[in-house]
């Protein structure tokens, strides 16, 4: 485990994962075979043997708007990582923002460090390159709650830190199936923005070793293909029914990482 560069930083040894979904669970397995101490959380009982039986430290989560259902001690951690993304088409997707307060307010005077998961739906797709500088121009509901979860971790948390995570593809998420069968699909010609599983935990797991904290970071493949090439792609080889596309270029972006190779120096595994 590395503990940074520099000499004054504390050795990141025990590590907080709030919310064991598709990617905090495997952010935290892979945590563990690196010999970190871990805490994970579930909303769901049942999930806390699977956590247990992955010798992650397992803790019922329940939070609302207005409080935290937990054992303080799940908060107390050199690194808390808030892996909890908004439920879309939900009448909870406005108390977001208000649930990652109360967490932030649970987390106070217990972690070192607080990392928020975002998502790189913060922009629009407006014709145009984002990276970490950019201002952020959300289209939709769920970007917006996410803009506004960002700007209250600046607030609440002087070394805030955000990774936000482009589409996220790979075990149970075969972007072969994603549009396998369909016809006229538009916006062929767009370029995708997406990340595989192992490489999302690679920036993660990264940003943990060098303990660059208390920065953005877009957690985005440098490849950037066109929709049609790469879904067409991924269904024949899957073996599924080849999707077929309009070749046009109506709305697109491209999300760029500035801080990934420039902090983290972090290579790619998995090619788009």
């Amino acid at each position: 485990m590395i503990s940074g560069s520099k000499v004054h930083q504390k050795a990141i040894k025990k590590v907080s994962v709030l919310g064991c979904g598709w990617f905090g669970f495997a952010f935290a397995r892979a945590l563990v075979a690196q010999g970190y101490s871990v805490n994970g959380s579930s909303t769901t009982e049942t999930k806390l043997t699977m956590l247990a039986d992955a010798q992650i430290v397992p803790y019922l989560v329940n939070f609302t708007t207005a409080k935290i259902e937990a054992d303080p001690s799940f908060f107390e951690c050199d690194a808390l990582f808030i892996c909890i993304p908004p439920k879309r088409n939900s009448a909870e997707l406005q108390d977001y923002p208000a649930k990652i307060k109360s967490i932030i307010a649970a987390a106070k005077g217990k972690t070192t460090q607080i990392v928020l998961i975002s998502s790189t739906s913060v922009f629009a797709d407006e014709n145009r390159l984002v990276n970490e500088k950019s201002e952020t121009c959300p289209d939709t509901d769920s970007g917006r709650v996410v803009v506004a979860a960002e700007e209250i971790l600046k607030a609440e948390t002087p070394n805030f830190t955000i990774i936000r995570f482009a589409g996220l593809i790979g075990p149970d998420r075969n972007p072969g199936r994603f549009f396998a069968g369909k016809t006229g699909v538009p916006n062929g010609l767009a370029p995708v923005n997406l990340i595989h599983q192992t490489d999302a935990v690679g920036i993660a797991i990264r940003l943990l070793e060098k303990q660059a904290f208390g920065r953005i970071y877009h957690a985005c493949s440098p490849l950037h293909p066109a929709k049609m090439d790469f879904y067409m792609e991924a269904a024949k080889t899957s073996g599924l029914a080849i999707p077929e596309f309009i070749a046009e270029k109506k709305s697109w972006k491209i999300v760029e990482s500035l801080h990934v190779p420039k902090y983290l120096d972090y290579d790619f595994e998995v090619g788009i």
